[in-house]
């Protein structure tokens, strides 16, 4: 349960008691009273009226303030404070503790998710939003906090001490929110922090989390500078290389997941998520995934290692004659997987196969994606000739609701001769239970970090 939740329900049942005691008191004085002065006049209907007198004040009392006097503490979509009790809340919490933190969640994409998708939609992204921004903090030990809808997708939460000691946690929250999704909606989240160093007075403290996020967003990068910033990246084969181990179920480190960051001129690194689009808008798949994978080409003759590197291609580079003529030149035998992601079901499967043979013919071991995803389905995992599937990371973030799922998957790819692998093991209860299913291979911060 919220702490706001909770903080209604006292706040409730204080009211019961500020009226319901006093009244409840006169009714029971008058009946005390009537009882010692005429006990030997009394009669038997003086205790049944007496009895239904004081049931009948109760429910009457109470009723009264639960459905008549009722004070709206918390939002009805989200079950966060109302803002006007939030601030009530924060203001005495501020005086108290003197050193305090405020932090803004935004759902930045709120608008277009109503529009796209409906309110309804809407309200259940914010409540899913907040329900899990409460679940990662309980679990990081924050406990008790208060969270208040401010307005529209913006949040406000509170923190006992100083910004220092919740920066590291908002930032590992707004890194495990960057694919956060709500029934395949996609959801945008920006966070920033401040505390009383700034001031003292709620409403500076509010202020200056919004102007904080507005450098936020200035600081980001109008399109087309950034699409200037890709195409010089790119074309000066600008870029860092970093991988991770994915392990096997005897827990040996058998390939190397590679992660691509562009860099720009002035040395500032540009991730996947915001240049990706722009390489597929500008038609540069063929040439970003060829760049990468003659770098990694390299790696691979440099390296001793038995371990297989695995690099995220484009579906639309792989069906490119250019790109499948550039591999055969370049490739040399090197231990090579290709993960691909598709966004629809390619309906040319016969066409499809055959070029996934062709690289399987000399050497290269081909993976699909984001397996049990919206656009994903098992239809690959029946039609394709792959070597290698991995489950979306939906299933393994909640394993234990979908557990059945995915050791229904593992042993349909089992059948096909087709190895599993699942990513964001991220503690040893999740880890033995994949291990437990029969999954090939296994992934996540928990086994290795990126290097």
């Amino acid at each position: 349960m919220l702490l706001p939740q909770t903080k209604e329900r006292e706040y409730r049942f204080k009211l019961a008691l500020r009226i319901g005691l006093p009244i409840f008191g006169l009714i029971l004085a008058l009946i005390s009273h009537t009882f010692i002065t005429t006990y030997s006049n009394l009669q038997l209907t003086f205790y049944i009226e007496s009895t239904i007198l004081l049931l009948v004040s109760i429910y009457f009392i109470f009723y009264l303030i639960y459905h008549g006097f009722s004070v709206n503490i918390t939002d009805g979509v989200t079950n966060t404070f109302s803002r006007e009790y939030l601030y009530k809340y924060l203001n005495k919490e501020i005086k108290k503790e003197k050193k305090y933190t405020l932090m803004l969640l935004s759902v930045d994409n709120l608008y277009n998710i109503n529009n796209l998708y409906g309110m309804q939609n809407g309200d259940k992204v914010l409540f899913e939003v907040v329900h899990w921004v409460s679940d990662f903090l309980e679990d990081k030990g924050i406990h008790k906090f208060p969270i208040g809808h401010m307005k529209s997708g913006d949040f406000l939460l509170g923190f006992r001490g100083i910004d220092a000691k919740y920066k590291t946690i908002m930032e590992l929250m707004h890194l495990k929110m960057d694919d956060f999704k709500v029934d395949d909606m996609e959801v945008k989240i920006s966070l920033t922090i401040t505390d009383t160093s700034y001031s003292h007075e709620l409403e500076y403290l509010i202020e200056n989390l919004f102007d904080l996020q507005k450098e936020k967003n200035k600081k980001q990068l109008n399109p087309n500078e950034l699409e200037s910033l890709v195409v010089n990246a790119i074309k000066d084969k600008s870029f860092i290389l970093t991988t991770q181990s994915i392990f096997d179920d005897t827990d040996k480190s058998v390939m190397r997941e590679c992660f691509i960051k562009l860099k720009t001129q002035d040395a500032k690194l540009l991730y996947p998520k915001a240049y990706m689009k722009i390489v597929k808008k500008l038609g540069l798949s063929v040439e970003y995934d060829l760049m990468v994978l003659e770098e990694i080409l390299k790696k691979s003759n440099d390296s001793n290692s038995d371990e297989i590197l695995a690099i995220s291609i484009s579906p639309a580079s792989l069906r490119s004659s250019s790109f499948l003529s550039r591999i055969k030149d370049i490739f040399n035998h090197q231990k090579i997987m290709f993960i691909l992601s598709e966004v629809e079901y390619y309906p040319n499967i016969n066409r499809y196969n055959s070029i996934l043979n062709s690289l399987r013919d000399i050497g290269i071991l081909i993976a699909v994606d984001r397996l049990g995803a919206l656009n994903t389905s098992f239809l690959y995992l029946r039609d394709l000739d792959i070597d290698v599937i991995r489950f979306d990371s939906f299933y393994t973030k909640e394993i234990l609701k979908h557990e059945s799922i995915v050791l229904g998957y593992n042993t349909m790819a089992h059948l096909k001769g087709i190895k599993t692998w699942v990513k964001i093991i991220e503690d040893e209860k999740t880890k033995n239970l994949i291990k437990n299913i029969g999954i090939d291979y296994i992934q996540g911060k928990y086994l290795a970090p990126l290097e």
